[in-house]
């Protein structure tokens, strides 16, 4: 028997299309007119509708059917267990959805949950490298001489050469490494659990002071747990070499904001590149806008016109493996958060 498959976000039709026709044994139910309106390509929260009776009803009615959905619910997402009876699997579109499932009270794996893990991967590490050339070859010095109009050579450093801590050796992670790799830049990584990472990375290192100081560069491509929340604080900050860069793609509490304002103002670090904060949106008067050598992301690193095209891609995949019994790519696990 078909699965019904309901798609919770939009999609372009002509994406609707290929998953279509790349599972042809799924019933796909989409119906764009009831899903929020993005605000931009490959946006999935986006404003919800002004939907009168009958459009919710038809909305409640999908969601009764769905034995799949792609998305979380946009309606009244934390009734799943009520308004979802037959729903065993939920395909997310983001990398990071521990807290987001941990808060709707997916906690015990009654509904097999899979993550967009490596969908963003390259424009993460786009976003890194980016953001490290800005401070390296200094872009903002670049800037200030156009303002003033003020034609002074010189020179600047270079990012071959220096040396890496990845923190979150995933997917992201890896391929956040290999292309710094590109970069003439060594890179060590670290992992939950200790294991030979291989090529690009240079080792498999633990977590901590030593290998902190080790680093010109430390990026943040953590899950948010428990174990990882706060796990950049002062005393880590301060581990740091001076001089040094960090860059966070993980999630905003990751890092004691306060603590790493200080050191940015204390001239500790060269500069933070963050595609992340805490709380978001980031309110206007939090001191973080203002902070020294800071490039700051509205958590949109990952957000490329290309997404959607890569989630369809894993769903087909994931979908057809769903179908044949056979074991889906990305699994979250509740107990580990990611």
């Amino acid at each position: 028997m078909s699965p019904h498959v309901l798609m919770a976000s939009y999609l372009e039709p002509e994406l609707v299309q290929r998953l279509r026709a790349g599972v042809p044994r799924a019933e796909i139910h989409y119906a764009p007119e009831l899903l929020p309106v993005p605000g931009f390509r490959s946006d999935h929260r986006g404003t919800p509708r002004e939907l009168d009776a009958g459009q919710l009803g038809t909305w409640h009615s999908l969601l009764g059917r769905a034995e799949v959905m792609f998305d979380f619910d946009w309606w009244q997402p934390e009734c799943w267990r009520k308004n979802s009876p037959n729903l065993k699997w939920v395909q997310g579109t983001s990398a990071g959805i521990g807290a987001r499932a941990a808060a709707l009270g997916f906690t015990d794996d009654a509904v097999a949950l899979t993550t967009a893990a490596g969908v963003h991967a390259r424009a993460l590490a786009e976003f890194v490298v980016a953001g490290l050339l800005h401070f390296v070859r200094d872009v903002p010095g670049l800037q200030r001489g156009m303002a003033d109009r003020d034609w002074k050579t010189g020179a600047s450093a270079t990012l071959r050469g220096r040396k890496a801590l990845i923190v979150g050796a995933g997917s992201i992670g890896r391929e956040v490494a290999r292309t710094l790799d590109f970069f003439g830049v060594d890179c060590i990584g670290t992992t939950r659990t200790p294991r030979d990472l291989g090529r690009p990375f240079g080792a498999c290192v633990e977590f901590g002071p030593a290998a902190l100081g080790a680093a010109d560069i430390v990026v943040l491509a953590c899950p948010l747990t428990h174990e990882t929340r706060g796990l950049l604080g002062a005393e880590q900050l301060a581990a740091m070499k001076p001089g040094s860069l960090l860059v966070n793609i993980a999630r905003g509490e990751v890092v004691d904001q306060r603590a790493l304002i200080a050191f940015l103002e204390a001239g500790h670090l060269s500069g933070a590149v963050l595609d992340v904060a805490h709380p978001e949106p980031l309110p206007a008067g939090n001191p973080l806008w203002s902070a020294p050598n800071v490039l700051l992301s509205p958590h949109t690193a990952a957000n490329v016109w290309t997404e959607n095209e890569r989630l369809v891609e894993l769903f087909v995949d994931n979908l057809n493996r769903y179908i044949d019994g056979q074991p889906l790519r990305n699994p979250y696990d509740s107990a580990r958060g990611y």
